[in-house]
């Protein structure tokens, strides 16, 4: 697909021509780095994954498209994550950036995924129908480096031990709602990319923990802690702070250590948060189906229910059965949905409603322009205020 912008620009997919330039410019605009990791992710999903502005042969914007899959309750939803933005400095302000946005949901789109998630400037990507769905785990400060325990070593990860950081981390995630996991493109990509490092923590030879840290040039921060044991977890720790001299920052995340949370000054700073993106809610609806049954089921609810939902900009009336969710009348504007037995959720809070970290009834709480009516029962139980670990190819630093 390409599209011609004004003043003779262009927009397209990436060829292998053009990988030097986006990498160029990434490197000028972000971090060296960068120019190593879009490569990866060429060689990896292939050159239609990076999207560029041209003007003749040369990149003067790029964006690129990750391939990630969410998993809602059990239930896996094929996502993508926008990374890789940059625009030459002599060609901002022109739009190039809505233009890239707009190519890469199109992708998207093609390939399937039923939703956006990505880690983003404030505000921002909001512009591009994002909304802030989910609070990043805080940085909290290590007190006290723990001395390394005697039987558990800690070395860099290798492709060797892929299983086991694979198998640390689904166990690490277990107990939430929402988890985004490391896909194998990225974990192959964190093992060789310069931005972070993958530790392993072993006893006996065996793989019981591992953490990401920042290079030492990067700064004293390690997140993604999982490890089978207190100890194992505590080595990490050790190691991590080692090299530093400055005070070790350690991201939180649901079932940490006990002896590891110990250690942890209380977080003093707002938390952020992660953006999501829903573009078509009947057909994630559909996708999560059996997720959505079986919420209604728990909560002593029929199965079977119809729904009005309006944004008051556009409105559906849906049969959720358990075979799946239909549409079985859609049209424009419906300014006054509780009116008739429906519910109004403002178009920037579809994501939350689904993927958030508050829930139907937090967010009638908290929007005034959110209201359940007469299916507060219903949009209650379907949609709970969710927990969340989502791991990400950048660490939210």
């Amino acid at each position: 697909m390409s599209v011609h912008l004004p003043a003779g620009l262009e927009l397209r997919g990436a060829t292998s021509a053009d990988l030097p330039g986006a990498a160029a410019l990434l490197a000028e605009r972000g971090d060296p780095a960068d120019a190593v990791d879009v490569g990866l992710v060429a060689a990896d999903q292939g050159m239609d994954s990076i999207g560029v502005v041209l003007e003749g042969d040369r990149v003067v914007a790029t964006a690129t498209l990750l391939e990630e899959t969410l998993h809602v309750a059990g239930t896996a939803v094929p996502a993508g994550q926008v990374e890789l933005v940059a625009t030459d400095t002599a060609y901002e302000g022109r739009g190039l950036a809505s233009a890239l946005m707009a190519w890469a949901h199109t992708r998207s789109a093609q390939r399937g995924d039923l939703l956006q998630l990505m880690i983003g400037i404030p505000y921002f990507y909001r512009r591009f129908g994002y909304e802030y769905v989910q609070p990043i785990p805080r940085w909290q400060q290590l007190t006290t480096a723990p001395p390394p325990p005697p039987d558990v070593d800690v070395r860099r990860a290798t492709p060797g031990d892929l299983p086991e950081l694979q198998r640390l981390q689904d166990r690490a995630q277990a107990q939430v709602d929402l988890r985004l996991p490391h896909s194998s493109a990225c974990w192959r990509w964190l093992l060789v990319h310069d931005a972070t490092e993958v530790w392993v923590a072993h006893r006996d030879g065996r793989p019981v923990g591992m953490v990401r840290t920042l290079p030492p040039s990067g700064g004293a921060a390690a997140a993604e802690l999982a490890a089978d044991d207190d100890q194992a977890a505590l080595a990490l720790l050790a190691h991590a702070a080692g090299p530093c001299s400055e005070p070790l920052k350690v991201q939180h995340r649901h079932g940490l250590a006990a002896a590891v949370v110990a250690q942890l000054a209380e977080a003093t700073e707002p938390a952020e948060w992660y953006y999501g993106r829903v573009p078509d809610l009947p057909a994630l609806l559909h996708h999560l189906t059996p997720v959505l049954c079986e919420r209604l089921r728990d909560a002593g609810l029929p199965a079977s229910q119809e729904l009005l939902l309006s944004t008051y900009q556009q409105h559906w009336r849906l049969h959720l059965t358990e075979s799946g969710v239909r549409v079985v009348a859609q049209g424009g504007a419906e300014q006054a949905p509780v009116s008739k037995g429906g519910s109004g959720i403002p178009p920037d809070a579809i994501a939350s409603l689904v993927i958030g970290a508050l829930g139907a009834a937090g967010l009638e709480q908290r929007l005034p322009d959110c209201l359940l009516g007469r299916q507060r029962e219903a949009l209650t139980a379907l949609f709970p205020p969710l927990t969340a670990d989502l791991l990400t190819f950048y660490l939210p630093v």
